[in-house]
């Protein structure tokens, strides 16, 4: 039985998707793989694989007891220039940060990322293209799932919807890096729409203009609703109610919200990045900026039935990108690394 031990402290601040990856890996290995693998968290004990999912100071310490933490993988969630936009730091701190997150990667043997397109940027940063390994996000399937017409209707009825509305929702942190400028100007510009935003404040004071997010968020448009940060339960019945899920998001890797509106059959309209056609390319509406977002927006909503191929497309998607498919890339890639090192 191989002994890995995970290090995160991402579910500790709600409403983050590296939280939300987190927790589905370690159930689903629990689940899946029982006698294979023997998984604890945050344990300084020795183990076979140290797996890094977030980047506290303590984790790094532990990084240089290389015979106890054995082979050690770094997931990575993000890199310096992801997090433009998220958070807000005086500068001085904040190239402090870049340089020890970077530092944090080149110390891992290997990493995995969740989106090829950031293998470049890690051997710009000196890491060893050997030793990187791309494996995707995945949702559960048991709790993002797509519901039957009478129970979507049920779930409008019970939030105040009707049955013909375009309902836009968004998921995500509160912040600017997400797009929220272009989601509100968006629902201010088109009161025949409803908006919804699925997120609340998760660093706080800290985000990047939270003060502006704040005064909107306390008094949004009529149309325009803020749930705050929810549970998975209610987070399901958003996607299910959805017309269509709008991602206008300047940075991401492999956002697990994309998956979760896959995963409930949810059109998906995202702000076109290159880092999408490596992952998802075909399977989502591509928008170049808040004028082509509005311009698609209104053709869906006037062709209703040109929806179906795009609630087909991610269901394609759930797919590919099911629970089953990454249980086995997770399988080999443990196996494996670990074999590599074993000597």
């Amino acid at each position: 039985m191989l002994k890995i031990t995970m290090f995160s402290r991402a579910d500790e601040v709600k409403g983050q998707g590296v939280g939300s990856a987190y927790l589905e890996l370690v159930k689903m290995l629990r689940r899946e793989f029982p006698t294979e693998f023997k998984i604890k968290i945050n344990s300084w004990k020795k183990a076979d694989i140290s797996h890094y999912h977030t980047v506290n100071f303590p984790f790094y310490l532990s990084t240089f007891l290389k015979k106890a933490r054995g082979v050690r993988v770094g997931y990575v969630h993000f890199l310096p220039e992801t997090l433009e936009g998220s958070i807000e730091l005086y500068k001085p701190f904040q190239k402090i940060f870049n340089w020890y997150l970077l530092d944090f990667y080149r110390r891992m043997d290997e990493l995995v990322v969740v989106n090829p397109s950031f293998i470049p940027a890690l051997l710009r940063t000196g890491c060893d293209q050997d030793k990187i390994t791309y494996i995707p996000n995945f949702v559960s399937q048991s709790e993002f799932y797509e519901k039957t017409e009478e129970q979507k209707n049920q779930i409008r009825s019970r939030l105040g919807y009707d049955e013909g509305d375009m309902v836009i929702l968004g998921v995500g942190q509160i912040q600017k890096r997400k797009g929220l400028d272009d989601f509100i100007q968006l629902a201010k510009d088109n009161p025949q729409w409803k908006f919804i935003w699925a997120g609340g404040f998760s660093f706080g004071k800290i985000t990047d203009g939270y003060a502006d997010y704040e005064k909107v968020y306390k008094n949004p448009p009529k149309n325009l609703y803020f749930p705050g940060i929810v549970d998975r339960e209610t987070l399901v019945d958003y996607y299910n109610i959805a017309t269509i899920f709008l991602l206008p998001s300047y940075n991401e890797l492999f956002p697990m919200s994309i998956l979760e509106a896959f995963n409930c059959g949810t059109p998906v309209m995202v702000r076109e990045l290159e880092l999408y056609q490596s992952v998802i390319e075909g399977f989502y509406i591509g928008c170049k900026d808040r004028a082509d977002m509005q311009q698609k927006i209104a053709v869906l909503d006037s062709n209703r039935p040109k929806l179906a191929q795009w609630r087909q497309a991610s269901q394609r998607a759930a797919q590919k990108y099911s629970e089953a498919a990454v249980a086995k890339l997770w399988y080999n890639y443990y196996m494996t690394t670990y074999k590599k090192y074993r000597s």
